[in-house]
């Protein structure tokens, strides 16, 4: 096989997989114990407007600066005196009631970008705002932990910077019948048969070659096991809904897989907000409806903690195009069966202390959330994954 062949056919191989050394942990099963909890994270892609997503009926303030966009106080699902959700989150009042819903708000991190590729890329890799790491906090994780080929699904058609270690990465699968029947391809038959290409050897592909070959194992392993548990609940017909019905399927099947990662398109609302934003709360929520409700009746649901997050949230004062722009501190949902404070964890971001730009400050640093996670749900070095020690909040 000739060299830009070779390449050429890997374009294809890595839209559904990329494949570092960590494929080879069917043979090198980690000696420590770590937990089989499981975490779904969802981005909000666009920076969602959490001040119309969370909203403080109550506060003039926030009627005042956004005199054409705000929600109208009897529209909204009041879950306390001063608060209420968007009308979209619906399907999500009967979990907030059951207390499987914590919303921590004035959420960020000091200097904040508003770039999208940026602000996603500092969310992602937690790193500080004028810091630029190449791998992201889940890659971390992988690193860390070792062991399983997939024990971090993202549900799309690349690898996001999250899931990429300094030694493992995580796997993309949109399909798993698909991601299986790629490894049956003539293509992979071929690289096996030309392995001793002079090529191959010459400009060191080997490497690749042979994390493509241990692929084929968790390919047939990830298919096999997801077809044990198929799903009879009626996800929405959209790409969201297909991601979501994709990592019930796995999780209920009892994949060992620990982190799963989707997302949620749309939300850079700089325009007509009210119809775009309403739209997507609607797709999250009946989504999240679905999933939950899924996991529940596979009795899997105990061991599972949601976290969705947006990149940024949007400036406090509506623009003049009836949309906002982009903005700082945000809300973060965790969901789950087992949260130890439930509800509002914190209080709304004070409106009338905004900074310099109009923008709000942020309380909770994002990372705290992660450290939280990684300690009190996934049971693993919060600190040497995240590269410093951060506190830790009461959610779990």
């Amino acid at each position: 096989m000739k060299r830009r062949d070779f390449l050429k056919q890997t374009t294809f191989a890595s839209g559904m997989l990329f494949v570092p050394q960590f494929l080879k942990a069917f043979e090198q099963l980690p000696n420590k114990t770590f937990s089989n909890k499981k975490v779904v994270i969802i981005q909000l892609k666009g920076g969602n407007d959490g001040l119309n997503t969370v909203v403080p009926f109550n506060n003039d303030i926030y009627y005042q600066k956004r005199n054409n966009i705000a929600i109208n106080k009897n529209d909204v699902i009041k879950i306390s005196d001063e608060v209420g959700l968007h009308k979209s989150l619906q399907p999500l009042q009967d979990l907030y009631n059951k207390g499987f819903v914590s919303i921590i708000n004035n959420v960020g991190y000091p200097n904040p970008n508003l770039s999208h590729f940026r602000a996603t890329d500092i969310w992602q890799t937690a790193s500080d705002s004028n810091q630029y790491l190449q791998n992201g906090w889940v890659g971390r994780y992988l690193d860390y932990t070792k062991g399983y080929p997939y024990k971090a699904i993202e549900v799309d058609e690349s690898l996001s910077l999250m899931m990429k270690g300094k030694t493992q990465n995580g796997l993309a699968i949109t399909d798993p019948k698909m991601f299986y029947n790629s490894m049956k391809s003539p293509f992979f038959n071929n690289v096996v048969r030309n392995y001793n290409d002079a090529h191959l050897s010459e400009h060191n592909l080997g490497y690749l070659y042979n994390t493509m070959i241990d692929a084929k194992s968790s390919a047939k392993h990830i298919y096999e096991r997801s077809n044990t548990k198929g799903t009879s609940a009626e996800y929405p017909k959209n790409i969201f809904g297909k991601q979501l019905k994709t990592i019930s399927q796995f999780i209920n099947s009892g994949i060992e897989t620990q982190v799963y990662y989707a997302g949620l398109s749309g939300f850079d609302t700089h325009a007509n907000q009210q119809i775009t934003q309403e739209r997507l709360l609607k797709i999250y929520a009946e989504t999240m409806e679905v999933f939950i409700d899924d996991l529940q009746k596979n009795n899997t649901f105990d061991e599972v903690l949601i976290l969705t997050f947006s990149e940024f949230g949007r400036r406090v004062k509506q623009n003049e195009s009836k949309g906002t722009d982009h903005g700082t501190a945000n809300n973060v949902f965790v969901m789950g069966k087992n949260l130890k404070k439930q509800g509002l964890y914190n209080n709304l971001p004070n409106l009338g202390d905004l900074d310099k730009n109009g923008n709000l400050k942020y309380e909770i640093d994002f990372r705290e959330i992660y450290a939280t996670i990684l300690d009190k749900w996934l049971e693993v070095d919060d600190v040497a994954i995240l590269n410093k020690s951060f506190s830790k909040l009461g959610f779990v």
